[in-house]
């Protein structure tokens, strides 16, 4: 575990339809990835997390895959893949692949057998099951909106959906599928892929009671308890780690919905018995309300602190985090957790990221968090492609839980479409992304936010996440320090120490426009590693100022 090389590396995520298209279509694909690898590697990180590239129907991003081992033909070819990882492995780039294996598309083959009779030999690859007293089995929703189940006539059966209804769950607890899905990952693992972010993978354990849950959205009873976590979810995870990962050298991350410090200790064991880290929601659903994730709170420095500092301090020596402030599924990190006006928006990015990358863990840049990407603000509901947003959108509104006006807003400001507009590569036409119309709206602001002129200034965000990256190379103490948090009462500053040996990193980051009183940097000495500020004030942290000091 000490010696694993992904504890070193900085994992770059691609959401491959908004990335770069290089055919002139709209949407981003394989050749546009390869076009703009010198780019990453640059920015100096060292694995890219690619999200699916798997044939799909696209009714959620291609997260509903219908062949595994084909590519979307929006993307380009299996050659075209070949040929992108090639060219990562020439530029010592390492290539994870997003695997989504608790459901299919409705239009994978097994599913399209699934449903033909009661007695098919695919009946059982899903979860089928009777109606109750003429409706759904349970009152389970789905995280898409609606209810978590299907009625199929042909059959009189429902089959379980936690997601959309094109996304039958696979059924686990069939010991057929578990060898399809093993199969299918050595495949990929025989092409040379070097590890695997698992999509949802704490949800492949049902409890099989399937009782109904506490409805407290107003519209469906909450399914997380039972379908998160599940009885045999380490069981499964352990039997795919001795199919299939523990005869490579990979790096994989599961996707943990609901999961707490003690199911993660499981998951990320320094056995090495399942996986090597595991992603947290805890940080990101602190705003959550009586209508989920929707609303237009904002974020407590004081919980999020409490939630980051207990992921670090409990897993010390027991697991390894993950560290990100957003991804595909998730606004952008600068809107969300700083300050995107235009006076702030650099130095609250470059805050963010430092509080961020030297704390202990692997850390995840999501595409264009390293150029200060902001939310996209759109103000009509037919800018918004996210199924995800648009279904609630309807439910919301239409049930009058929430006017549109208002909606509006939540959408502003917890769209996963915010963090999935085009790439803006430079301040031509569509910001360089696309020749033709892109497949979602580009950010209005790219003129100013673009990666050719952050390459232009030495001063810009990019440089100063080239420079976080670079430090966990040289500083061994940014890796395996001991991590303890300092002012964690403090309504402002995020502050903490690192301890390896005889050295101490001190790191303090001032989350609010205003000056903040600080003493942690007035003891004599310390050499400063990094600092989004050239000048200091003597007990005071200047508006979003980062400081990390090294004694």
């Amino acid at each position: 575990m000490n010696k694993a090389w992904w504890k070193n590396s900085v994992i770059y995520q691609i959401y491959p339809r908004s990335f770069a298209d290089s055919s002139g279509d709209g949407i981003g694909d394989i050749n546009g990835i390869t076009e703009h690898l010198d780019y990453i590697k640059e920015l100096g990180a060292d694995i890219i997390w690619l999200s699916p590239v798997y044939q799909s129907p696209n009714d959620d991003n291609g997260y509903d895959i219908s062949d595994y081992q084909e590519i979307m033909e929006e993307f380009g070819t299996m050659e075209d893949f070949d040929r992108m990882l090639a060219a990562m492995h020439e530029r010592g780039l390492k290539l994870v692949m997003d695997l989504v294996v608790n459901h299919t598309s409705d239009e994978h083959r097994w599913f399209m057998e699934s449903k033909k009779s009661r007695d098919n030999d695919y009946r059982d690859y899903y979860i089928w099951k009777e109606g109750k007293d003429g409706r759904e089995p349970n009152n389970w929703g789905a995280c898409f909106g609606g209810s978590a189940w299907e009625y199929d006539r042909e059959t009189d059966m429902y089959y379980l959906h936690c997601f959309s209804k094109k996304q039958p769950d696979l059924n686990w607890e069939n010991e057929k599928v578990r060898r399809e899905v093993f199969d299918m990952m050595t495949w990929w693992c025989d092409k040379g892929v070097d590890g695997f972010r698992m999509d949802v993978i704490s949800m492949i354990s049902k409890d099989s009671a399937y009782p109904d849950g506490e409805a407290d959205n107003g519209l469906y009873g909450n399914m997380s308890p039972y379908v998160c976590n599940g009885p045999h979810v380490h069981e499964y995870l352990q039997e795919m780690n001795r199919e299939v990962l523990s005869r490579y050298n990979l790096v994989t991350v599961g996707e943990a919905s609901g999961v707490t410090i003690e199911e993660a200790k499981k998951y990320a064991n320094l056995d090495d018995t399942e996986l090597n880290m595991v992603f947290q929601f805890e940080h990101t659903d602190i705003t959550g309300g009586k209508h989920g994730k929707w609303t237009t709170e904002r974020m407590e420095l004081k919980k999020l602190r409490a939630v980051l500092n207990k992921w670090q301090t409990e897993l010390e020596g027991k697991a390894w985090n993950s560290l990100y402030w957003d991804n595909h599924d998730q606004p952008r990190a600068v809107s969300r957790f700083g300050n995107d006006a235009p006076l702030y928006r650099e130095r609250s990015a470059k805050m963010l990221a430092t509080c961020l990358h030297m704390m202990k863990g692997t850390p995840y840049i999501y595409q264009g968090e390293e150029i200060g990407m902001t939310n996209a603000y759109f103000k009509r509901i037919e800018d918004y492609r996210d199924i995800e947003s648009l279904n609630a959108f309807r439910d919301y509104t239409e049930k009058g839980l929430i006017d549109e006006e208002e909606m509006i807003y939540c959408l502003q400001a917890v769209s996963r479409d915010n963090a999935r507009t085009p790439m803006q590569w430079d301040d031509s036409r569509h910001a360089g992304f696309t020749a033709g119309t892109p497949w979602i709206r580009v950010n209005p602001n790219y003129p100013m936010i673009n990666v050719k002129a952050a390459l232009e200034d030495p001063d810009s965000v990019f440089y100063y996440y080239q420079k976080l990256i670079r430090m966990r190379k040289e500083y061994e103490i940014v890796v395996d320090g001991i991590f303890k948090g300092l002012l964690e009462e403090d309504e402002n500053i995020y502050a903490y120490e690192r301890t390896l040996d005889e050295k101490r990193m001190l790191v303090a980051c001032n989350f609010s426009e205003h000056e903040a009183a600080c003493s942690l940097f007035e003891q004599e000495g310390g050499e400063e590693l990094i600092s989004n500020y050239k000048f200091h004030k003597t007990g005071i942290l200047q508006p979003y100022e980062a400081r990390v000091v090294l004694y």
